[in-house]
């Protein structure tokens, strides 16, 4: 009888051993589930320290580099000159104009008079900032609020002739400090904070996690700034067990549950059920010491040694590299004579240890299509990873698509290597680091490092990588510009880089596209890929007219600049198409600044405050646009050249294939034809720019002796305003004139506008006279 029993309660348990089956892989996977959470939760805190730790030495190497730049400026021969002399006001503007993309200077007194005569409005940030420099002799950094919101501000005492003690204040923008942030990610359920006392400055991530996130703060050395990290507290599984003991429990209940199913609930007798205490315990306790021991092999302190760096690369005379490649706006020379694949690389590296004194380390190249591309792109990349930076390669790129990757992948930091509209056998180099545009002394300083050897060199390269990210900016353009109806439109790319994205830009957006000279090819083979000159464009007025095409659009060698010609084959110069985006910008943004060159027509002033704008007339070149944009705050800029910069829906860089969108965009919504649009526009009769050549090193030495004789007691130009922000502007009732000199080229660039042809001809009769006897025999061209 007790047989047959048995023998029942097996069949038994055999028929239930499904059902038993299933409740046990129910509850391993509940136990597995809770494994797996709790490993993701320590996974996402291990995350973010290693997030934060590498912000928080970002945040120091930018903080220190903000704080040696600040005390080499103080050194400059103007200022020091300034300071000996009690010239607070010229101490302040020298200093303001040899440090590009400073917001702000002041020298002041010690007492600090004027800012606790109105603490409030000059903000106690500010003061503690300079009580902090004042007291502890040396230069200091604070987050501070400023200029209408948050803003780095740096400090340092100075000794002012006939004053005494005094202190520097430099405003910058507060990118100077907090872009290596943009290079690190809170994970996605984590936090993190820049906080300065009780103030968040930057942050990221699960605001429900700021108030517990000091327990993991680090402070940012040199600083009174600190970076608050937070992530969810582990949750405990089941029972209140670890990862390790619910994966183990769940891996037993899973094994029996085959068992069952398989062996149809007959269980082997030695197989031990698991229990609580025994998971727990094994969890709890894991492998003893000398387990431990035997897995890793201890590390004798003061064993292991890290490798030194090498050496920085030595000085390179000055004879061996050309100091007139590195411009005004940019770096750009002749291949093989004055640029090489070998400067490439210590221009890399020069850029490289730019970019790590202010903490950033991944800088986007790109390249346009010119010939000698590949092997200074080549170049460049290994002078960048020599620094220690972290390469992003994107190929072949018009130079907006480069700025365009410097934000898509949040490096702040790129490199266009181009040669812009200039002839096949040049090329060169447009730099951007930490979002700003290195123009000026930017530029020279870069010089200065390589002949003086001042370059990083890492104890290893850097990394490099190659991304595709064309899709991703047309995508982004035609995610916000679609025409309202097609057009169709005659795209001339002169052989440029540009001929590889326009085409498939303007059809996303919804134009009917002809491509003309969309090849790319850097011996520019039809014709010269620079749309401000008018005889540049004669082929795509025909084609314009064969086609029957609403509009011609044409860009320059590297796609940074925009002409426009009508269905009727007239030439649209930029100034009158930046009244037109102006008048568009102005719609969604009253009163909003509108900046524009020297050599832009008299009508656009107007323009623009009819609209409802704030007209800004400034310097020309695409860097010290996009500075005073930056200073400004301005929504929209352009330049006679074809340079124009949207801030409004876009990132503020010059991009001719994003004006050309909006551009479409904007005649789509008009009932009329594109024709009639940009008819209405007001126009006055004018030259388009003309340029005189002469002697190397000569042009700004001659425009100082035209601005000399302007400003004279026999001013010449009686009954006119005179403008000397860049070259002589002088502005008549009915007309202008201007000279300035070329930043780019030995030349001379000239532009006259009136309001009928004996206006014209009289105010170029009045610069023919002043400019004859400068110039002597070499024709004017007018």
């Amino acid at each position: 009888m007790s047989g047959i029993g048995e023998a029942q309660r097996g069949k038994s348990l055999g028929r239930s051993a499904p059902l038993l089956g299933v409740l046990l892989v129910l509850l391993a996977a509940w136990f597995g589930w809770s494994a797996v959470q709790q490993w993701r939760q320590v996974a996402s805190g291990d995350a973010l320290e290693q997030a934060r730790d590498q912000a928080v030495q970002g945040l120091q190497q930018a903080a220190a580099g903000q704080l040696q730049q600040l005390q080499q400026q103080l050194k400059g021969d103007r200022v020091q000159q300034a300071l000996q002399a009690g010239d607070a006001a010229g101490a302040a503007l020298a200093l303001r104009e040899s440090w590009t993309g400073v917001e702000q200077v002041e020298v002041l007194g010690a007492d600090l008079a004027a800012g606790y005569a109105d603490a409030a409005t000059f903000g106690y940030a500010r003061l503690a900032l300079l009580e902090s420099a004042l007291a502890d002799g040396k230069a200091s950094l604070r987050v501070v609020r400023d200029g209408g919101g948050n803003r780095l501000g740096l400090a340092a005492p100075v000794q002012l002739a006939g004053v005494g003690p005094a202190v520097v204040y430099v405003r910058q923008p507060l990118l100077r400090l907090t872009a290596p942030l943009d290079q690190v990610r809170a994970p996605g359920n984590g936090f993190l904070a820049l906080r300065q006392g009780t103030h968040n400055i930057v942050v990221q991530g699960d605001s429900g996690l700021s108030e517990s996130a000091e327990a993991m703060a680090r402070p940012v050395a040199g600083t009174p700034l600190r970076l608050a990290a937070g992530v969810p507290n582990v949750e405990p599984g089941p029972l209140g067990l670890g990862a390790l003991a619910s994966a183990i429990v769940a891996l037993l209940l899973a094994f029996i549950a085959v068992l069952l199913v398989v062996g149809r609930g007959r269980l082997p007798k030695s197989l031990p059920l698991p229990s609580r205490r025994s998971a727990v315990a094994d969890a709890d306790h894991g492998p003893t010491l000398r387990e431990s021991l035997q897995m890793v092999p201890p590390t004798v302190p003061g064993e292991a040694v890290a490798e030194a760096a090498p050496p920085p690369p030595p000085p390179v005379p000055a004879e061996e590299l050309a100091a007139g490649i590195f411009r005004a706006y940019d770096i750009r020379g002749v291949v093989g004579s004055e640029l090489t694949p070998r400067t490439a690389a210590l221009i890399g590296q020069a850029i490289g240890t730019v970019a790590l004194e202010q903490g950033l380390r991944e800088v986007v190249i790109g390249r346009d299509g010119r010939l000698s591309g590949p092997e200074l792109s080549a170049g460049l990349a290994e002078g960048l990873r020599r620094a220690g930076c972290a390469v992003i390669d994107i190929g072949l790129a018009p130079t907006p698509v480069v700025y365009f990757a410097a934000f898509h992948l949040r490096t702040g930091t790129c490199v266009a290597v181009t040669g812009s509209h200039n002839p096949p056998d040049y090329n060169g180099f447009k730099i951007v680091i930490g979002g700003e545009t290195l123009s000026g002394d930017a530029i020279t300083d870069l010089y200065q490092r390589i002949v003086e050897g001042r370059l990083v060199q890492a104890a290893e390269p850097g990394d490099y990588q190659q991304r595709e990210v064309a899709a991703d900016y047309i995508q982004r353009i035609a995610d916000d510009v679609q025409l309202d109806r097609p057009l169709k439109v005659v795209a001339d790319a002169g052989n440029g880089v540009a001929g590889a994205f326009a085409p498939q830009l303007l059809e996303a957006i919804g134009a009917e596209v002809i491509p003309l000279y969309c090849d790319v090819d850097g011996t520019f083979p039809n014709h010269h890929p620079d749309p401000s000159e008018p005889a540049n464009l004669e082929d795509l007025v025909q084609t314009v007219k064969r086609f029957g095409a609403d509009l011609g659009v044409a860009f320059d060698g590297d796609g940074d600049r925009l002409g426009v010609v009508t269905g009727e084959g007239k030439i649209i110069y930029a100034d009158r198409l930046l009244m037109l985006f102006a008048a568009d910008v102005l719609m969604r943004n009253p009163g909003a600044m509108v900046i524009y060159d020297v050599k832009c027509t008299g009508k656009l002033s107007d323009h623009v405050l009819r609209n409802g704008g704030s007209p800004l007339m400034w310097k020309t070149g695409h860097s010290l646009m996009k500075a005073k944009m930056r200073e400004t705050d301005a929504e929209l800029a352009g330049e006679m050249s074809g340079h124009f910069f949207f801030k409004e829906r876009w990132f503020g860089f010059d991009d001719g294939l994003y004006a050309a969108a909006r551009l479409l965009e904007i005649l789509a919504q008009r009932e009329e034809t594109p024709d009639e649009v940009l008819a209405e526009l007001p126009e006055m009769v004018a030259t388009p720019e003309l340029k005189v050549p002469v002697a190397e090193g000569t042009p700004h030495a001659l425009v100082a002796m035209l601005v000399a004789a302007a400003q004279s007691p026999d001013n010449p130009y009686v009954g006119g305003r005179l403008s000397t922000i860049d070259g002589l502007r002088v502005d008549f009732a009915d007309g202008w004139g201007l000279v300035r000199a070329s930043n780019t080229t030995p030349v001379l660039v000239l532009r006259f506008e009136g309001n009928d042809e004996a206006a014209l001809e009289r105010i170029q009769a009045l610069f023919r006279s002043q400019l004859q006897p400068v110039l002597g025999d070499t024709p004017l061209g007018f």
